[in-house]
């Protein structure tokens, strides 16, 4: 590979990472099992209490 050519490359490839940087991010946060379970165990909580009234 030339010195151009990888030089180019370089900054193509840093150009990319600011630009993914900046963009919105669209994959939701990450939640762990444990913290699924319990806002699933407080929504059904939730739910069985709006029944009885």
């Amino acid at each position: 590979m030339n010195r151009r050519k990888k030089g180019n490359q370089t900054l193509k490839a840093r150009a990319k990472k600011a630009n993914a940087k900046l963009s919105p991010h669209t994959k939701p946060k990450y939640i762990s099992k444990i913290d699924r379970e319990k806002l699933a165990a407080e929504s059904d909580k939730e739910t069985v209490l709006a029944s009885k009234d």
